[in-house]
């Protein structure tokens, strides 16, 4: 027999610490996007230049973040699935841009490397055989 001590999880309303973490993180970025996106819709003036279609991405971007972080904390499927789909596709979408390869045109190039970075990490974590085992059985 082991008598090893059991690891501590520490968990909030049932949760992991990483997927309580990953939840606020999203629904901030979720928000912000959403937010910035409309402002950047109804003003005509912005600090940064923009197009119609990067608006539209950036309210589209995160709405979906928002609805993929709600199946996240509820643990479905459809949550992890769309998460990753979403951060890979912001990688691609963002790596083009610093690369000045064909993209959605007027991502800011300034914003990019972050946004890949963030993507990178929410994709590593939701690949854990833990987390991975949850989501998908």
């Amino acid at each position: 027999m082991s008598n090893k001590p059991k690891p501590i999880t520490i968990t909030y309303k049932g949760r992991s610490f990483g997927i309580a973490v990953l939840t606020a993180a999203q629904l901030l970025i979720g928000t912000i996007h959403i937010i910035f996106g409309f402002l950047l819709l109804a003003s005509e003036e912005s600090i940064i230049k923009t197009t119609a279609a990067y608006d539209f991405y950036t309210v589209a971007f995160g709405t979906l973040v928002l609805v993929f972080t709600l199946f996240i904390w509820q643990g479905k499927k459809l949550g992890w699935v769309g998460t990753i789909v979403v951060s890979v596709f912001v990688s691609v979408v963002d790596a083009l841009t610093v690369l000045n390869l064909p993209s959605i045109p007027g991502i800011p190039k300034f914003a990019a490397p972050t946004e890949i970075g963030y993507s990178i990490i929410v994709v590593v974590y939701l690949l854990q055989s833990r987390v991975r085992k949850k989501y998908l059985g």
